[in-house]
């Protein structure tokens, strides 16, 4: 991938929704159908032509570029539950590449999960559990884990269980991009007022 910061922007951007989906599920016990499917989808985008076609088009990650716009407003993110989402996965993501055991076993999972979305041509809840399963064998096993706040309620139901480690797996998957776009931990210290402006821009441009 081209290591520009509209791309690692919207990497960001799939990050962001991916955290705001998976409060939303802990808390109200649902999200939005279509920015689940965006991020989750990019889970299976291993051979995107570019940056935005993982997602779907920019257009998909608007709530992300939303909370993003939010998030680099100052020097502290004013939502420090969704940050601390973003950061846990950023440091899982450093070691699961670390770990090429769990890496490949995740490799292959996924192959597995996207040929069955493919035969059921959605993302039906045999798939949301495949994903989950697959991030307890793999993302689930390294430390420190993501602790994840909501509604008992919510957080014991399975399918929403599953829905919300499916996305802390999309999470994971917007971070390698990032990672592959040029993005590092000191560029969102140092380069938040510049992110901000392209995350506007690219929000402008998605309408």
């Amino acid at each position: 991938m081209i290591k520009t910061l509209d791309n690692q922007v919207i990497a960001l951007a799939g990050l962001a929704q991916a955290t705001h989906l998976v409060r939303q599920i802990a808390q109200r016990g649902s999200a939005d159908a279509g920015d689940m499917e965006a991020v989750v989808r990019s889970v299976f985008a291993i051979d995107a032509d570019d940056v935005p076609s993982v997602y779907g088009g920019v257009d998909k990650i608007k709530t992300g570029l939303q909370i993003l716009d939010r998030q680099l407003a100052g020097f502290e993110p004013p939502d420090a539950e969704l940050a601390r989402y973003g950061a846990t996965l950023i440091l899982l993501e450093r070691k699961l590449v670390s770990a090429p055991r769990l890496l490949e076993t995740l490799r292959t999972g996924i192959e597995q999960v996207k040929e069955q979305a493919e035969y059921f041509g959605e993302l039906n809840d045999t798939v949301y559990a495949n994903l989950a399963d697959l991030y307890q064998r793999t993302v689930s096993q390294l430390r420190p884990r993501v602790m994840v706040n909501g509604q008992p309620s919510h957080l014991t139901n399975s399918t929403n269980a599953n829905r919300i480690r499916a996305l802390l797996l999309a999470g994971i998957r917007s971070v390698v991009l990032w990672r592959q776009c040029g993005g590092e931990r000191w560029k969102l210290l140092f380069q938040r007022s510049a992110m901000r402006k392209e995350a506007r821009r690219l929000l402008q441009s998605s309408q």
